[in-house]
């Protein structure tokens, strides 16, 4: 375990004041085989002037034009070494024992796909998470379709994984981790260290579940893509249809409160023809 290379892939954008808390915590860490990536995403405040203020030869630093988050994390994971990946956003932070411990549980419990357990913190104060976010181990794909249960700083898995699930997809300006974690859901068993080991800090206007309008409208393309492109079983295809149903129906709702009833009839259509076994172009909602 003391030889396997664990690539840090942290993606960031305008957040020069939230990175050193978090790059800190990695050079705490009591595993000291890693190699942190920072993508900036066309930062411009004082981001690839602190990055260099940093001695450490296992930090890398690459800079793109602005292409989003998940761009970034492709980038950073194509450029990456480490048979493990782990992520971890410019604006959370770890425990000093985080890395050591989740590697420990991946190869004691043979799990490709592993999180922890984490502490929220919204605007500076600590938070209790509600019940509906509780972290599971196992297979839960049927329960992840309601809503995102993987939390990206908290999750750490092998190259093989990444090349099953991945990549992140680019044209989805929201909810690109839900689309990812339920090809993961439904291809791996998910493994749970039951401690808090990362600190997922939130409650900003800058957060980009704060910036992108209509998040439904990203997990209904999400469940689109689930079902016309990957082989599920009959129960799976049907408890993921029954979701979709729901999702579009209360969006559709939405749009008819908003006055915009030909853009929630345009979703509740593509549910049908989902449902009928036809195919819809992938792109249609992003």
């Amino acid at each position: 375990m003391k030889d396997t290379l664990i690539s840090i892939i942290m993606p960031t954008y305008n957040r020069e004041s939230f990175l050193p808390k978090a790059i800190d915590s990695v050079l705490a860490q009591t595993y000291e085989s890693w190699e942190l990536i920072v993508v900036d995403d066309g930062s411009i405040d004082g981001t690839k002037e602190l990055i260099a203020s940093y001695d450490d030869s296992r930090i890398v630093y690459l800079y793109q034009k602005n292409q989003g988050v998940s761009a970034a994390r492709n980038t950073g994971i194509a450029e990456s070494r480490g048979e493990v990946l782990a992520l971890l956003d410019s604006d959370d932070e770890w425990f000093p024992d985080k890395l050591e411990t989740q590697l420990r549980y991946m190869s004691e419990k043979g799990f490709e796909i592993c999180q922890t357990d984490e502490i929220w913190v919204r605007n500076g104060k600590r938070v209790n998470q509600p019940a509906k976010y509780a972290k599971l181990e196992g297979w839960f794909f049927e329960k992840s379709l309601n809503m995102c249960l993987i939390s990206p700083s908290c999750t750490m898995f092998t190259r093989q994984v990444w090349e099953k699930i991945g990549p992140f997809d680019t044209g989805m300006l929201s909810c690109e981790d839900y689309d990812m974690w339920l090809r993961a859901c439904l291809l791996y068993p998910v493994g749970l260290v039951p401690k808090p080991l990362t600190i997922k800090h939130g409650g900003r206007d800058d957060q980009l579940s704060n910036c992108i309008p209509c998040p439904d409208k990203y997990r209904i393309q999400a469940l689109i893509k689930i079902v016309q492109c990957w082989d599920l079983d009959a129960e799976q295809k049907a408890v993921a249809l029954a979701e979709l149903e729901n999702k579009a129906r209360i969006y559709m709702q939405g749009c008819e409160k908003r006055g915009k009833t030909d853009e929630g009839e345009q979703v509740w259509n593509l549910f049908c023809s989902v449902k009928e076994g036809k195919k819809v172009p992938l792109n249609t909602l992003c």
